[in-house]
């Protein structure tokens, strides 16, 4: 995701497409994605891109989403350190789903100060906490 990615943003497919109009983008211009551990595979969170924010993750290889809360771009790790570094993506067979295989630095993913989002598992109807936060948010957040 260096140099050469800057390259392919720009080239023509057999279908005279680039790879970047070939993704489906709901009626908003958002599309689901998927942070992977490229390590171990676990998934570490799911956030919105837009086509600017995919972009510019392939341009610099760092993952850019958008907030759909702020209305802007959020690139990940901008106020608590915690980047992610994209070592490769994916695209479901619909086109419509991205996956990043993330290289996730500080070991902290989610605002909670948790390694994943997906910290809480339903036992008997109930959502359980399976994880404690591995740093206090209030220190990584503003």
């Amino acid at each position: 995701m260096t140099q050469t990615s800057q390259v392919q943003v720009s080239r023509i497919g057999p279908d005279g497409m680039t790879w970047l109009d070939t993704v489906r983008f709901d009626s908003q211009g958002l599309i689901p994605a998927i942070a992977q551990n490229v390590q171990d595979g676990e998934v570490l969170m799911v956030a919105w891109m837009n086509r600017e924010s995919l972009a510019e993750t392939v341009a610099t290889g760092r993952a850019v989403y958008w907030s759909r809360s702020r209305q802007r771009l959020w690139r990940k790790g901008e106020e608590s350190g915690h980047t992610q570094t994209v070592l490769g993506l994916r695209i479901d067979c619909d086109a419509d789903v991205i996956l990043l295989e993330v290289e996730q630095t500080g070991g902290v993913a989610c605002h909670t100060g948790r390694r994943r989002c997906f910290y809480r598992r339903l036992t008997d109807g109930v959502w359980q906490e399976t994880e404690a936060p591995l740093v206090d948010p209030e220190t990584i957040y503003r």
